[in-house]
């Protein structure tokens, strides 16, 4: 994925924070790897970070048809908030946990305790 469809992903957003439309020179290309580039978003006019991105392989020709409404990264519907109920159910669960709590962690994570 070149730099030019990473700028076209982001070409319809702005900033949460001082509201300035993204430039190309917002869109930091970190890494690249098969089928995956990793790039970092700075807004160019408060320098707020927005962390990093990664994408899924693209190619260009592929976008050459598409409209930029296809393209640009869409909010997801995702989970509902998390309520006071579940921080309640959370605490109760870790609160309630015995001394073989790591008998339930799957023997290939064990390791990075």
């Amino acid at each position: 994925m070149n730099k030019k469809i990473v700028n076209m992903l982001f070409s319809d957003m702005c900033c949460s924070e001082c509201k300035s439309d993204f430039t190309e020179d917002s869109v930091f290309v970190l890494r690249k790897e098969k089928n995956l580039t990793v790039i970092q978003v700075i807004c160019q006019h408060c320098g707020k970070s927005f962390g990093i991105a990664l994408l899924g392989g693209c190619d260009e020709k592929d976008l050459a048809s598409a409209a930029p409404s296809d393209v640009a990264l869409q909010i997801q519907e995702g989970p509902d908030a998390i309520c006071y109920d579940d921080v309640i159910d959370a605490h109760n669960f870790f609160k309630n946990l015995d001394e073989k709590w790591e008998q339930y962690i799957p023997e290939n994570l064990k390791k990075n305790l």
